[in-house]
């Protein structure tokens, strides 16, 4: 069952937070009938925020934030305040958030740390992503993004990638690109398919390379083509290693399409 049809049998049954948490996840994965049921069930949120519901005015306020317009900040800081006060962890790290970003409250990076970290503690990934970032301790930080990463936080991988490779442990560094292309990261499939062309991290290996640039195709991205032909140009590759390619990203046809570019 998706999240849209899971949001509505919460809404027949009555449960409203559990609706709203799933109008969220369908938001996040992209859907805009999501986003729209997410709105749709603020007015009512609020009667259980305003009763003492932490969930709810965590919920409410991350809502309004991410798909509501603007005029509904002064009330995403004040149930993002609330919850927040009331120790809940979404509600710790959305508060947290705006006091980093100095949204609709005065900026206080300190703070935001403090509720980042206790959210973080608590099991939120999100949050353990936020404090990732923000930490002046390298180790911590690494740790802490590839928790966000076990919780399923895709750019925490990418995140995670980008920091190993700042530090030249680059094999590292391309298994968690990997990691994160495998679950539809873009720039990292960029980043993958140009370290395997240029040897970062690995032998080079112009059929992954090349593998990863088609692969970017399936999600509008065209931007590995050119590389592509580049690839085939120089002799990179043969026919078996092109068709091997097209095989691994699931697109025979964008392989067959490099192969007049064979020299």
């Amino acid at each position: 069952m998706d999240h849209v049809e899971t949001g509505r049998r919460a809404a027949d049954a009555g449960d409203w937070t559990a609706a709203g948490h799933a109008f969220v996840r369908a938001a996040m994965d992209g859907s805009a009938e999501g986003a729209e049921l997410a709105v749709g069930v603020t007015d009512r949120l609020v009667p259980l925020a305003d009763a003492g519901s932490a969930d709810a005015a965590a919920l409410l306020a991350g809502i309004l934030l991410e798909y509501a317009d603007e005029s509904e900040l002064p009330r995403a800081v004040a149930y993002a305040r609330a919850s927040a006060g009331a120790g809940h962890p979404a509600g710790q790290r959305t508060y947290g958030y705006l006091l980093q970003s100095g949204i609709g409250v005065e900026e206080d990076p300190v703070a935001a740390e403090g509720l980042f970290r206790a959210a973080a503690e608590a099991g939120d990934a999100f949050a353990a992503f936020n404090l990732g970032q923000v930490t002046d301790d390298f180790d911590e930080s690494l740790a802490l993004l590839r928790t966000a990463a076990d919780g399923g936080i895709e750019v925490a991988g990418a995140v995670l990638a980008d920091r190993l490779s700042s530090v030249d442990r680059d094999e590292e560094a391309l298994r968690w690109y990997l990691w994160a292309a495998e679950r539809g990261h873009v720039g990292c499939m960029n980043a993958a398919a140009c370290w395997y062309r240029d040897g970062f991290g690995t032998a080079p290996d112009p059929v992954q390379a090349v593998r990863w640039f088609l692969v970017m195709l399936a999600y509008g991205n065209g931007d590995g083509v050119h590389e592509s032909i580049q690839l085939v140009k120089a002799g990179a590759l043969d026919e078996a290693g092109i068709r091997e390619a097209g095989r691994l990203a699931g697109d025979p046809g964008a392989a067959e399409a490099l192969l007049p570019f064979l020299p």
